[in-house]
């Protein structure tokens, strides 16, 4: 039961990742790196909220630990840091939630709409947070790491 979980949300971050890649024109040799980083975000969220963390943390920890792979392949790789953001943002969003949420809405459903669209906004909220901490990570240790070249930084 959970093999088949687990080769779900890797087939699904995977393959829904790449698809949006190349939706959006990323340059090819992003796609499948991409692809892999969203696997990796995916996991570890997955693996957090199975351990019994609640649900923003893990879409926290699982954004910030993806951002820190997205910006250093970014840099590897010589292509701009979105490229690669977007893939640990792709498997996390909560567009389903959003959905129902306005179709609650829609139906006069107004208390499970809200409530549907406060865990949305709380979701997004904590990869917003993921993201600019594993940026600001990043930033810290690569300003450490050119100080100690001996190299100045701006």
């Amino acid at each position: 039961m959970i093999t088949e979980e687990i080769l779900r949300a890797v087939l699904g971050s995977f393959f829904g990742t790449v698809g949006f890649t190349m939706l959006v024109h990323s340059p090819k040799r992003a796609c499948l790196i991409s692809g892999i980083i969203a696997v990796f975000s995916y996991l570890v969220y997955w693996g957090f909220l199975r351990a019994g963390l609640s649900e923003p943390s893990s879409v926290f920890l699982g954004s910030f630990l993806g951002s820190l792979i997205a910006i250093l392949s970014a840099r590897k790789m010589k292509i701009i840091g979105t490229v690669f953001l977007m893939s640990v943002v792709v498997p996390v969003v909560p567009g389903l939630a959003l959905y129902r949420m306005m179709a609650f809405l829609g139906q006069n459903r107004i208390s499970d709409g809200v409530a549907l669209g406060v865990h949305a906004m709380i979701t997004i909220a904590m990869i917003a947070l993921g993201l600019g901490a594993g940026a600001l990570t990043d930033r810290i240790l690569h300003t450490r790491r050119k100080n100690s070249a001996g190299k100045k930084t701006p």
